[in-house]
């Protein structure tokens, strides 16, 4: 088989027949009010993610199962939507009662357990804005995000409770601490004031009614790293809902007898898209797995409980070929119909191994923590180029555009942007209009990336256009890792670049120099690792640390971060005449 280019099996051969029959120029005039009628509503015109998730499914087919929740150590619990409708009515009036009002900021720091669900979308009931956090932050990650979004309470464990006690008293905004122990697992010990999930939800009414939200109010707000100072906080609007719908049919291609996995995380926004909005809002049954990376694991899950769309990512993929394209072949995966990946560019090596595992290739798509869904993808009843990102969504202008925002001809590299306007495009970096308005620039949307796109309309990644790093489809500022390693005693300097990595794309590799009085050994450098990764976190901190005598910086004191990695890759160097004397 070409390696090159997948079809995708014909529909007469597929059990349920794709809801995108085919591209074609008829979908340049698409206009997103088509599908407005296909949304529930809200009485009297107002719109809420919540409503379109769940309760709407609820009224129609309540004994529909919504989610199955596979514990990290065996557990199985499902939940039918009515059973998702009553504890999410139950935990909006929770956030009520404790006074809790639309707009505000409420946070999960949690694990996937079914309640992390519950609340997002208890939350949302309620009008105010949901922000989950990766459950492997450290403290100063979680500091930084609720300071700066003024958070009023926290949904989070006993155990990541502990891990972040030191800097609790620090967030002056924060009114509640919430937590959850799930089935009574962990034994970390709690502060008098906080509140018992079990304890407050047991006496809670069932009985709520949605806070009228319209379309252009805040729902969720999700961190996203830049290249110069602290992450910020994209926030989306209930809008959004329309966008993540319709895309879990047009690039998911999800039917509503799907069962559907998505392994992302809620911390990240792929958690949140696709796996809660996007299915829900499609009415699917979809699989919430705790566990970690295993190679049976994951497919023991897809042989159970008959996954038919499963949404994965990169570094999964290629960790599952490195088990090798034997095992799953000792595995029933006849049930799924389509497969896809998102965070990072997918390998032309992965879409066929999965044409090799499973008789069907991965369908590699691209779209960002601003984006707030897919806006560029490789179709269910189309071909599939394996590198390629695919083609835009109906209704979604990109264009690679020059440094004075002109578009270049086919097959030149450039900026990858996109026309603003689509339904699920962030509406602001919460605190931080000067940023966001700088993303916009004479009518586009500048993305960050590069890209080139070719004579078909198919898009293909090149690379960042910033010093931001991809690790696990996981984006690492560098200047969050930098300020971390700068505040241990030794350290004067730092700099901090991705390195290429066969499995993760990057990993983070950071250089630095050290105050007088303080010799480079490897003991120092592990003293240096473990504090870092106790600030930050094991997915985000660096992998290695080099120690140079100085740092290459501009004249102005600029860390010259791509000179570094010339260095470390044997690249040339480029421009260096703003390169301050050394």
């Amino acid at each position: 088989m070409d390696p090159d280019v997948f079809s995708k099996p014909s529909v007469d051969s597929l059990k349920v027949k794709p809801n995108l029959v085919d591209y074609d120029s008829s979908y340049a005039n698409f206009a997103w009010e088509s599908l407005l009628s296909e949304l529930d509503w809200l009485p009297g015109g107002s719109l809420n993610k919540a409503h379109e998730c769940i309760d709407r499914h609820a009224l129609s087919n309540p004994e529909k199962v919504a989610m199955i929740w596979l514990g990290k150590n065996g557990e199985e619990e499902t939940y039918t939507f009515s059973d998702m409708k009553r504890e999410t009515d139950k935990f909006a009036n929770v956030l009520k009662g404790l006074g809790i009002e639309k707009g505000d900021r409420v946070f999960m720091f949690m694990d996937r357990v079914p309640e992390l669900y519950i609340s997002v979308f208890g939350t949302l009931k309620a009008g105010a804005i949901a922000g989950p956090l990766f459950s492997a932050f450290g403290p100063d990650p979680v500091k930084d995000r609720l300071q700066d979004s003024g958070a009023v309470a926290l949904i989070t464990s006993p155990d990541l409770r502990k891990r972040i006690s030191g800097i609790l008293p620090d967030l002056t905004d924060l009114k509640h601490v919430i937590i959850i122990n799930k089935l009574g697992r962990e034994t970390s010990p709690l502060d008098e004031h906080d509140l018992l999930y079990d304890d407050i939800m047991s006496t809670a009414s069932e009985e709520s009614t949605i806070e009228q939200t319209s379309m252009h109010d805040y729902s969720i707000m999700h961190y996203t790293s830049g290249t110069t100072g602290k992450p910020k906080g994209a926030v989306h609007r209930h809008l959004a809902i329309l966008q993540q719908y319709a895309t879990g049919k047009w690039a998911l291609d999800l039917h509503k007898d799907d069962v559907y996995w998505c392994t992302a995380d809620p911390g990240w926004v792929t958690g949140t898209s696709y796996g809660m909005f996007a299915p829900w809002s499609n009415g699917v049954t979809q699989i919430i797995y705790e566990g970690g990376f295993r190679a049976t694991a994951w497919y023991e899950v897809i042989q159970k409980y008959r996954v038919s769309v499963w949404y994965t990512a990169p570094t999964a993929i290629r960790m599952l070929m490195k088990a090798g394209v034997d095992l799953p072949k000792r595995y029933d995966t006849s049930s799924l119909r389509f497969i896809a990946s998102v965070g990072e560019p997918l390998n032309p090596e992965g879409v066929a191994w999965g044409v090799d595992a499973f008789g069907i290739p991965f369908h590699d798509n691209w779209w960002q923590t601003e984006t707030g869904a897919i806006l560029i993808a490789n179709y269910a009843a189309q071909e599939v180029r394996s590198g390629s990102m695919g083609r835009p969504i109906p209704g979604v202008k990109a264009g690679i555009i020059d440094e004075e925002y002109n578009e270049v001809p086919v097959g030149e590299e450039g900026q990858l942007a996109v026309r603003p306007g689509w339904p699920s495009m962030f509406h602001s970096y919460w605190g931080n209009q000067s940023l966001y308005n700088s993303r916009f620039k004479k009518g586009w949307y500048i993305t960050g990336d590069t890209a080139r796109k070719d004579e078909d309309g198919f898009y293909w990644f090149v690379g960042r256009a910033d010093d931001v790093i991809n690790t696990a489809g996981h984006l690492v500022g560098p200047f969050e890792v930098e300020s971390a390693l700068i505040e241990h005693p030794a350290v004067a300097e730092a700099g901090v670049i991705g390195k290429p990595d066969p499995l993760a794309m990057e990993v983070v590799k950071a250089f630095v120099s050290l105050h007088q009085g303080y010799e480079q050994s490897d003991e120092l450098r592990r003293e240096i690792m473990r504090f870092v990764r106790g600030k930050l976190a094991a997915a985000v901190a660096p992998r290695e640390i080099a120690f140079i005598d100085s740092l290459p910086k501009t004249r102005s004191g600029k860390i010259m971060r791509r000179l570094l990695k010339a260095r470390e890759l044997g690249l040339p160097e480029g421009d260096t005449s703003t390169l301050e004397d050394e």
